[in-house]
């Protein structure tokens, strides 16, 4: 009997791509899912949507609480013995599930396994894994595979980076990942790719900003940001500009 694996999807106001990320889910090759939607307090046309997969899917709503709390309450009401969060922009190989499911079975002393991806046209290589560099820079996306045992749960108050934050605190009670090979999902807005407006390459963020009279504002919270999860896990450097880091909204 293959395990179960938990697919968690947290949404606010993604109403026009949300039934993509699904579809994409229902595609999968791996049998034994579960599907759980959490609608942060959506106002546009979410609700009806999902009424289109209520026989697959196990909806929550809950007032607009922010990301976090979402994922959270998806974990809470699931039961994969593997977890999966999936943001609504994201368009998933029909076989991911089943491929980072035979990476955690195969490494049993594995609890994250995670891939390369797409976000619009840029494809995002990932290193194999490096507890040292991980330190250094976010290389894992949030949409990844983790063993239910040693998920440590979002930190509800760290609004950036929170799954640079959640594979740390993973690091810290001795978890590693596992690489799988090959792009195995894709982020989308809205029909249209977020990397004209969201994404930076990564030499804007090893500018000396620190020597300029003016730092731009986008540039200043994402050191801010930053320097809260160095802070937390006691690290005293990052590499500026990762890959992870600068397509982040």
């Amino acid at each position: 009997m293959k395990s179960l694996v938990s697919i968690i999807i947290p949404t606010y106001q993604h109403a026009r791509i949300l039934p993509q990320c699904l579809d994409s889910v229902f595609l999968q090759t791996y049998p034994d899912i579960e599907v759980i939607v959490v609608d942060d307090g959506s106002t546009d046309d979410t609700q009806d949507v999902l009424r289109l997969y209520a026989d697959r899917v196990t909806i929550i709503a809950q007032k607009n609480s922010g990301s976090n709390r979402a994922r959270n309450r998806g974990f809470a009401a699931s039961y994969g013995t593997y977890i999966i969060f999936v943001d609504a922009d994201v368009i998933m190989h029909p076989e991911m599930i089943a491929r980072c499911v035979a990476a955690l079975d195969d490494d049993r002393e594995a609890s994250i396994a995670y891939s390369d991806f797409r976000f619009g046209w840029k494809r995002f290589f990932t290193p194999t894994w490096d507890a040292e560099r991980l330190h250094r820079m976010n290389y894992i996306h949030t949409t990844s595979l983790i063993r239910r045992s040693a998920f440590p749960g979002f930190d509800e108050s760290i609004r950036r980076f929170q799954d640079w934050d959640v594979w740390l605190t993973m690091l810290e009670q001795k978890k590693r990942g596992v690489k799988v090979d090959g792009i195995l999902f894709h982020c989308i807005i809205d029909g249209v790719s977020r990397i004209g407006s969201s994404w930076l390459p990564s030499f804007v963020y090893r500018l000396p900003w620190h020597m300029l009279p003016w730092v731009p504002q986008r540039i200043a919270k994402y050191e801010e940001a930053r320097d809260v999860i160095l802070a937390k896990h006691h690290s005293d450097q990052a590499a500026s500009g990762t890959f992870h880091d600068s397509w982040r909204k």
